[in-house]
């Protein structure tokens, strides 16, 4: 497989399993999906040596096509606000969660290798008091090839949003923090609120953003996809970036049918294979 672009999607889905179930399962034609606020939930109980009835473990939405990458906690009050998950077939990209570098529960920070040159992707999930903006303003890191940083940062601005008619000074902590890795705030294609509000005379808003490279040809070219039945009351946002051509292995062998292999395969005699030794003499 050439791959010479990663699709990315990004959504707040509002602690509702249905749909970052529903994500996984049926949006695979994105490479990357980053999630604010999924629901961590009792899945299992374990056995316990201090507990009869077990230990309680806790986890969110898994799906065999995604790998996910979330910072882990043993505090139920501190469980991550923001977990990303990559495409399995995108594995060999060696994508790492980067705790080393953010370590908070509304950061998810990974980096990945294309072409031995390492890129990093940042997923932010920010409350109305801001913790995340503010243990980045007083985290002092010296990282390069930010690709992008996208997410909710619960910021209403005239800087984005043309309906709403005041500055906050949270956006010019957001706009310095956004400079320091070289980033840019990314307008979309088709400009529109970002988050439905369900409460009467409240407004709509834009609150999910996007940050791309200075440098990318992809700025001022992503996409807000229009609110749907099943969706959260944040619209995604998802965005095309492009990468250095690079072939990644594909995980599956498929003999081509009425093939030479074909014809070889089925003329194979199976009937002394015993252990698995024997299996890779014969198949090789």
């Amino acid at each position: 497989m050439i791959v010479n672009k990663l699709r990315i999607f990004s959504q707040n889905v509002r602690k509702n399993s249905l749909i970052l179930n529903t994500l996984l399962e049926t949006q695979n034609h994105f490479d990357i999906i980053l999630i604010q606020e999924p629901l961590w939930s009792e899945i299992w109980k374990i056995p316990s040596c201090t507990k009869c009835k077990g230990e309680l473990l806790f986890g969110t939405s898994h799906h065999p096509n995604w790998i996910s990458y979330a910072r882990s906690s043993p505090n139920s009050n501190d469980y991550p606000r923001v977990i990303i998950f990559i495409n399995i077939r995108f594995s060999s990209l060696q994508f790492l969660l980067c705790k080393d570098i953010f370590d908070h529960r509304d950061i998810c920070l990974i980096s990945f290798f294309n072409y031995s040159v390492c890129y990093y992707i940042l997923n932010v999930y920010s409350d109305s008091s801001h913790l995340a903006l503010k243990y980045l303003k007083d985290t002092e890191v010296n990282i390069s090839n930010v690709l992008l940083m996208m997410g909710d940062f619960n910021i209403r601005d005239s800087l984005w949003d043309l309906s709403f008619p005041f500055h906050s000074s949270i956006s010019d902590d957001l706009i310095m923090i956004a400079d320091s890795f070289d980033l840019s705030l990314s307008t979309p294609t088709n400009p529109g609120p970002t988050r439905f509000s369900d409460t009467t005379g409240e407004s709509n808003s834009v609150i999910d953003l996007m940050f791309l490279c200075h440098r990318s040809v992809e700025l001022d070219n992503h996409s807000i996809l229009p609110n749907s039945c099943l969706s959260s009351d944040h619209a995604p946002l998802i965005i095309d970036i492009p990468i250095i051509e690079e072939f990644i292995p594909s995980s599956k062998f498929v003999i081509p049918p009425n093939s030479e292999q074909e014809s070889n395969f089925s003329k194979l005699d199976m009937s002394h294979i015993e252990n698995i030794d024997i299996l890779e003499t014969t198949v090789n």
